[in-house]
């Protein structure tokens, strides 16, 4: 029973885990910018602009840069902290403005996936990025 409580994963691998949940939450966000950059700025800001986001072309342009440079410095690990910060901002205000109206299961539109994203992120920029990160390797040298 012992042997059974007292796993030594996080021994053996803890420097695994801010890396898997920093590349993929990274990767989230930057598929889901460059949908939008695909889909063109028009499509977001007219999205926004149902929303009653003032001046939507803006945010749009915002929010797409936000998703897509801060997915990819979370996948790289560099200015982690700071992309965390910035991805927290998309994630609350997704939350507030979209989601939460709508009941909790994402079949619906609800909070369940953006909430396990907004605390994702909250998580890595806690944690920060680990071991296996640029910001780690820039700060060594």
């Amino acid at each position: 029973m012992h042997n059974l409580l007292n796993c030594t994963c996080s021994d053996k691998f803890s420097s695994l885990a801010p890396f898997l949940l920093r590349v993929v939450v990274g990767a989230i966000f930057l598929a889901h910018g460059w949908q939008k950059l695909s889909g063109g700025v028009d499509g977001t800001a007219g999205f926004l602009g149902t929303l009653g986001f003032p001046a939507p072309e803006l945010f749009a342009v915002l929010l797409i840069a936000a998703e897509v440079l801060g997915g990819a410095f979370l996948i790289l690990g560099l200015f982690t902290h700071w992309a965390a910060k910035v991805l927290i901002i998309v994630s609350a205000v997704a939350l507030v403005s979209v989601h939460l109206t709508k009941g909790f299961f994402v079949a619906n539109g609800g909070y369940e996936f953006i909430l396990l994203i907004l605390v994702t992120v909250i998580s890595v920029m806690i944690t920060g990025p680990g071991r296996w990160s640029l910001d780690s390797k820039l700060r060594k040298h």
